[in-house]
Parts: structure tokens; sequence; C-alpha cells
């Protein structure tokens, strides 16, 4: 009895904000929304897989040696600090 009493609650909640956000016109919006982005979406040029692989070898190699210079300045700068005090 709890989870039919539960379903019908949640259900006329549901059903009343559906029903508001109609009213209001927030789904038609919504759904021009959608639909633009799809339409964007269709004209987007999307990459090759050797393209995408391509580009997702550079950005690892890219982070590797910005981690590298990362580690090499800190240890130069921790050398520099303690060489001072």
């Amino acid at each position: 009895m709890k989870n039919a009493t539960s379903f019908i609650v949640w259900s006329v909640i549901i059903g009343t904000a559906f029903a508001f956000a109609w009213r209001l016109g927030w789904l038609a919006t919504l759904t021009k929304y959608v639909q633009d982005t799809r339409e964007e979406l269709r004209k987007c040029a999307w990459p090759s897989y050797d393209e995408l692989w391509g580009s997702t070898i550079l950005v690892m190699v890219s982070t590797a040696l910005l981690g590298l210079f990362t580690v090499v300045v800190e240890m130069v700068m921790t050398w520099v600090v303690s060489s001072i005090v």
C-alpha cells in the first residue's frame, strides 16, 4: 500500500510540474533548443580517427613536457632557496 501511495503522489507531483512547464511555454523553449542544437551538430566537421589519434598523442606529449618543465623548475627553485638559507 505504501508503494502505491508513493507512486501516486510522485505521479501527481511530476504531472503537475509537467503541466506547469507546458503552460509557461518552457517545454516549447526546451524543444526548440534541442532541435537547434541537433541542427548545429549536424553542421560540425568531426575529426577522423587518425586526426583524433594524432591530437590525443600531441596532448599527451605536451602534458608530459609541461610536467617535466614544472618538476625541473621546482627542483631549481628548491636548490636556489636551500643555497640562500
